[in-house]
């Protein structure tokens, strides 16, 4: 088994206990911060940069950047724990067929994750194209 395959998935017996979903989904949390973390970085790094560049650079306030940044960060955090809750709610009213909802609830979970904290930079670059094709005409 890999080590992408062992992040994302779980052998069927590892997780039977509450104790044990939660340390399941605990141990990943720190890699799951930082990939989300590096992808707001890539975000913020766009969004910025794009808000500088010309027709009608439009500066983004650094400070405003890091609150919204700290505000996305924990509510992430507070979505990531309501992953194993609803593991444990699951598993507990659907009984043993339901043991891989956990990993699946990982893998969506991180997967909307990331694509969420990309929106900001898309929109941006969506907006800027529309200002540059303005600016010259074509719009």
């Amino acid at each position: 088994m890999t080590a992408l395959t062992r992040f994302f998935f779980r052998h069927d017996v590892t997780c039977r206990t509450p104790a044990s979903i939660i340390g399941w989904w605990e141990a990943r949390r720190l890699p799951y911060n930082v990939a989300v973390g590096a992808t707001g970085l890539v975000t913020l790094s766009v969004m910025h940069l794009l808000s500088r560049l010309p027709p009608a650079p439009l500066p983004m306030p650094l400070d405003f950047s890091l609150f919204g940044a700290l505000v996305y960060g924990t509510m992430a955090n507070l979505c990531y724990t309501s992953g194993w809750m609803a593991e444990i709610v699951i598993r507990r009213s659907g009984g043993g067929e339901l043991e891989p909802v956990g990993p699946a609830l990982f893998r969506y979970g991180f997967a909307f994750s990331i694509g969420l904290t990309l929106v900001p930079a898309a929109l941006m670059v969506m907006w800027k194209a529309a200002r540059v094709l303005d600016w010259i005409g074509l719009f």
